[in-house]
Parts: structure tokens; C-alpha cells; sequence
């Protein structure tokens, strides 16, 4: 499945009239430089669901860090990572 598709319908299956009026998906470029993606997981089925860090430094340019912390998925990487974070978030949220 294409990522941002799938993105976009978990964001839609969590629009309940409350929720999405929060900052619940941010996608932001960091200064390393790279990408930050935050995920307000509050109210949703994954809040309380266990994750593992991944941490991967393949080089200065190509690295991943992806965690959960506050009720949030924190993703961050290099500056060809964007799809690589968006997965990681995929691959936990659908057990896959």
C-alpha cells in the first residue's frame, strides 16, 4: 500500500469531531538536516500500545530514530528517511 494513502486513512478513521482539531499528524523538516514526524496518538487505539526505539545510523545523511514519548510517535531522520519514518509508524500501528 502507498504510504501517504494509508496515511491519510488512518488520520481520517481517527477524525471523531474532537480529535483532529488537536496537532495530530505534523510532518517538519529538522535542521540536521532531515525530517520530524509527530503523531498525537491521544484517543486513538495505539496510545497505550507498546513500542520498541529503532535507532539506525547507516551514515551522517541516512539515519532513523523513531519512539514513542507523551502520548505521541516521534519520528525523525535524514533527508531521504521521510518514507522510511512513515513506515515505521505503519509497520507498528498495523502489526506488520
Amino acid at each position: 500500500m502507498e504510504i501517504l494513502r494509508w496515511l491519510q486513512e488512518w488520520y481520517a478513521s481517527q477524525c471523531d469531531g474532537d480529535w483532529e482539531h488537536g496537532s495530530n499528524i505534523r510532518i517538519t523538516t529538522i535542521d540536521n538536516p532531515g525530517w520530524g514526524v509527530r503523531i498525537n496518538l491521544i484517543d486513538t487505539e495505539l496510545e497505550n500500545k507498546k513500542f520498541n526505539i529503532i535507532q539506525v545510523d547507516r551514515t551522517e545523511d541516512d539515519w532513523v530514530y523513531c519512539n514513542t514519548e507523551n502520548g505521541c510517535f516521534i519520528g525523525a531522520g535524514g533527508t531521504g528517511n521521510l518514507e522510511e519514518i512513515l513506515m515505521v509508524f505503519y509497520r507498528w500501528a498495523t502489526n506488520n
